[in-house]
């Protein structure tokens, strides 16, 4: 429901402030933006789609053999004492705990085109549990909401783009994104949580917050001992060999349990082309929703309001330039990629708006994306609260690129 308003939102308020801009402004051409936007859009969602479906196939093909294999089991035992904790409605032993866990791993490691794949498995083995086929499931909610705030431990993506605008430093947005978008995901699992009555005091969780902690001060242990330059080659390196042999390591699990590796490739892989058609028409929603807002200026007029507020208060306006992209990466990935990009030509790259940008973009994820694609693709038409806890993860992320980004560039 919450998404059908927001939604409905996107064109109420572009179509108002297109008719404003056309009284008030005299723009004449802003309804053949906006129509313009929703052709652009449209194409642009079957063309996500028609990329997705390779992807898909490989991937779902990957998964089958471990499935088969017995693999992804093993992986959703070894896994209970702490998933059973953030997702105590799944039976412990399940084969989307497997799949959770690998979604995740992908996620941390920026492994984008692993990571979708393995969410649309977990998503289908949810949905076999759901009662309620049409409503979103708290396992499913959480683990929406751990996909939205965005963990990643090395935003490999945002160095590059730093590099290639030519930042002296391009890896010094490491750290502050890390505190960054760890902040998003203990805010948006501890929504989640107290939505759910989830108690999270407990040994695992205990256990996990330490592993995470020590692997963070490895990571910055590392970056002080490599040059910035290499740090982000490094980073993709260790990222491709590890999916690499991730690939690798289901294959010779399937021959040793002397499954037909094969086999079970093709009969995942079909799954690919189905997914991907079935998401076609939640793509299309949501990207031509968002492309109306965004071209009626509608996003623009938001920013500059909020510059003004801050404004009035006193307060260092400074970091009102990066909101754009804080804004958009809710909306969309591309988008916001290019916001962050444009504030780093208009402001340069190592001014502060540049680096708030660069960290804000990697706070957290894309929530209406997922959330549209994951839920579209088992048929989920109410939400819950998925939406809402969402975009509180999302906010609290924005908040703590203000503030991280004061401490550390301001």
């Amino acid at each position: 429901m919450v998404l059908n308003y927001i939604w409905v939102a996107f064109f109420v308020v572009a179509f108002i402030v297109a008719v404003i801009k056309l009284l008030f402004m005299g723009d004449t051409e802003i309804f053949t933006a906006l129509v313009n936007s929703t052709f652009d859009s449209s194409k642009n969602a079957f063309e996500i789609s028609l990329g997705l479906t390779g992807i898909l196939a490989l991937w779902l093909g990957i998964m089958k053999i471990g499935e088969n294999s017995g693999m992804i089991q093993a992986l959703s035992r070894w896994l209970s004492p702490l998933f059973c904790r953030l997702f105590p409605d799944i039976p412990k032993g399940h084969p989307a705990m497997g799949s959770i866990f690998m979604n995740l791993s992908a996620n941390m490691l920026g492994l984008d085109n692993a990571a979708t794949p393995m969410g649309l498995k977990a998503m289908k083995e949810l949905q076999e549990l759901n009662p309620k086929k049409d409503t979103a499931t708290n396992p499913m909610i959480m683990f929406l909401v751990i996909n939205t705030s965005g963990l990643i431990l090395i935003p490999v993506s945002i160095m590059v783009y730093r590099a290639q605008m030519g930042a002296a430093q391009p890896t010094d947005i490491f750290i502050p994104t890390l505190l960054t978008t760890t902040v998003s995901t203990l805010v948006g699992v501890t929504v989640v949580s107290i939505s759910q009555r989830i108690n999270l005091l407990c040994r695992p969780v205990f256990i996990l917050i330490g592993c995470i902690g020590l692997l963070f001060a490895a990571l910055i242990w590392a970056s002080t001992q490599v040059s910035r330059e290499a740090m982000g080659t490094y980073s993709t390196l260790t990222a491709n060999i590890i999916l690499f042999c991730i690939i690798l390591l289901f294959i010779l699990w399937g021959v040793w349990k002397k499954v037909n590796v094969y086999d079970a490739f093709i009969e995942g892989a079909k799954e690919g082309f189905t997914t991907a058609v079935r998401i076609i028409p939640y793509l299309v929603a949501f990207l031509v929703g968002i492309a109306v807002f965004r071209a009626s200026g509608a996003m623009d007029m938001l920013v500059d309001g909020i510059g003004y507020v801050v404004g009035l208060t006193g307060m260092d306006t400074s970091f009102v330039g990066a909101l754009p992209t804080a804004l958009m990466k809710s909306l969309s990935g591309s988008g916001a990629n290019g916001l962050m990009i444009d504030t780093m030509k208009e402001y340069g790259a190592d001014s502060f708006v540049a680096r708030m940008s660069c960290v804000a973009r990697g706070a957290s994820d894309t929530t209406f994306y997922i959330l549209a694609v994951y839920f579209g693709s088992v048929g989920i038409s109410k939400t819950r609260n998925a939406v809402t806890c969402g975009l509180i993860a999302d906010l609290s992320g924005i908040i703590a690129a203000i503030i991280i980004s004061y401490l550390f560039f301001g």
